[in-house]
């Protein structure tokens, strides 16, 4: 039973709980005692993004982290793949990110990278929660010159900087491009914009001014629409959103037109399946995406096979089976070959490289995927609860699915890191589909059962 970390670490609003300093003192002194276990001077690098919580949690954990004996690498706001590629980089035994990612400003949360740059298991995010709550810890506490100190990397955003321009084809550069960039704010906003600058575009930025409390606010990956609209105002040949730690991406057309992850999926998916790049010639992504998905790979000779949702699925069926590609809808999207985590700065780096390759505008190619009309809902909650406490819900999306038929397919999920509860429905008639999908969120909105 998971008491603190959820799908994607701990996460909830700053300075309740669990997102609180004595919780964030705790998980660091039960991550060093986990990497204490190995023979060496232990490291655990720390990084954030631009919230103003992240202040109080990031010293929080470094005295847990210290108190135990082992020393930690500070970098300050950095997104979250960035954060994984220093770990890794710098040998460290571990990599801490402070981040919320998309949610709002008041949230904030911890994740924690392994030695590898890949998720902390499960297993060890239970074996730290077993450490904080069965107190045993409590007579570790080494003294003297035993315990851990703190050093800053201050060249950490310039290493990242010099990985991603090394990620992108040596033989083209940017020269003849205008990248709108919007970094939302938050993690990306030091790094992104030098990254397309120096490789030759021309850059208008939009959220590179945090100020603590506007990540992610009507900006980035979750209002691409205001890229968007950037886009047409100054026309731009592509736009990039990222979210509040960089680890997702949405882009636009020379339009204005809004391109989703499955759209960048197939993109990618198929310029690797043509140089014969994409292992086992599958592409992974999550129940989320859209059925347009699976016909486009199955046309180009590929396949597509589904995990349920979270980055970190992806990327354990990937590893697992031998894949090398995958994302999800909402814009995570994993190239294992270069990142052991989804990269928004990547991401945009990979298909610009391919927009390069074919020289064809993002618009011809973004035409290639067919999708089917999709209805995309969130039902905000005064607390998180199970869809299936929710009287009737069950019954009303059985008859719903029965009447599209094969045709199409709903799919009900709570939020693995906010009071959500997600509503897809898909299928051929997208007024029907709209309709299907209010009805559904209403029901949800009347029958929620109140907090016991």
């Amino acid at each position: 039973m998971r008491r603190l970390f959820g799908t994607d670490g701990i996460r909830g609003e700053a300075n309740l709980y669990p997102v609180t300093t004595e919780i964030a003192m705790q998980v660091g002194r039960g991550l060093a005692f986990l990497v204490k276990q190995r023979s060496h001077r232990h490291r655990i690098v720390i990084g954030k993004d631009t919230r103003l919580s992240g202040y109080m949690i990031e010293n929080a954990l470094a005295a847990g982290i210290c108190s135990m004996g082992v020393d930690i690498l500070l970098v300050g706001p950095l997104p979250t793949p960035g954060i994984a590629f220093i770990t890794t980089s710098m040998r460290a035994d571990a990599g801490v990110v402070i981040s919320a990612s998309h949610n709002p400003f008041a949230d904030n949360g911890i994740k924690i990278f392994a030695a590898d740059g890949y998720k902390l298991p499960d297993d060890e995010e239970l074996a730290i929660e077993d450490l904080i709550f069965s107190q045993k810890m409590a007579s570790l506490r080494p003294t003297a010159e035993e315990v851990g100190r703190a050093t800053r990397i201050d060249d950490a955003r310039g290493r990242y900087i010099v990985y991603l321009k090394n990620a992108f084809p040596a033989d083209y550069s940017l020269d003849d491009l205008h990248v709108v960039l919007d970094c939302a704010h938050g993690a990306g906003y030091g790094v992104a914009p030098h990254v397309f600058s120096e490789l030759g575009a021309k850059v208008t930025t939009i959220g590179v001014e945090p100020d603590g409390t506007n990540i992610n606010r009507d900006c980035g990956a979750l209002r691409p629409e205001v890229m968007a609209a950037k886009v047409r105002e100054v026309g731009a040949d592509i736009g990039l959103a990222l979210d509040g730690d960089a680890d997702r991406l949405m882009v636009a057309d020379e339009h204005g037109t809004i391109l989703d992850g499955d759209q960048i999926m197939a993109i990618c998916a198929e310029d690797l399946l043509a140089s014969k790049k994409l292992r086992h010639k599958t592409l992974v992504a999550t129940v989320m995406s859209n059925i347009g998905l699976d016909q486009f790979m199955r046309e180009r000779g590929g396949r597509l096979e589904r995990t349920q949702v979270g980055d970190r699925y992806v990327v354990d069926r990937m590893r697992t089976k031998g894949y090398n590609f995958g994302g999800e809808q909402s814009g995570h999207l994993i190239f294992l070959d270069y990142n052991t985590t989804g990269d928004g700065i990547l991401a945009a780096l990979r298909l610009l490289g391919v927009m390069l390759k074919e020289n064809k505008r993002l618009s011809e190619l973004a035409g290639r995927m067919t999708a089917m009309p999709q209805i995309l809902e969130n039902v905000r909650l005064p607390h998180r609860i199970a869809p299936s406490s929710i009287k009737g819900l069950e019954q009303l999306v059985t008859a719903r699915e029965a009447e599209l038929g094969a045709e199409g397919r709903i799919l009900i999920r709570p939020s693995g890191t906010e009071p959500l509860i997600r509503v897809m429905v898909e299928g051929p008639d997208q007024t029907r589909i709209s309709l299907m999908a209010g009805e559904i969120c209403e029901h949800i909105q009347q029958q929620m059962p109140a907090k016991e």
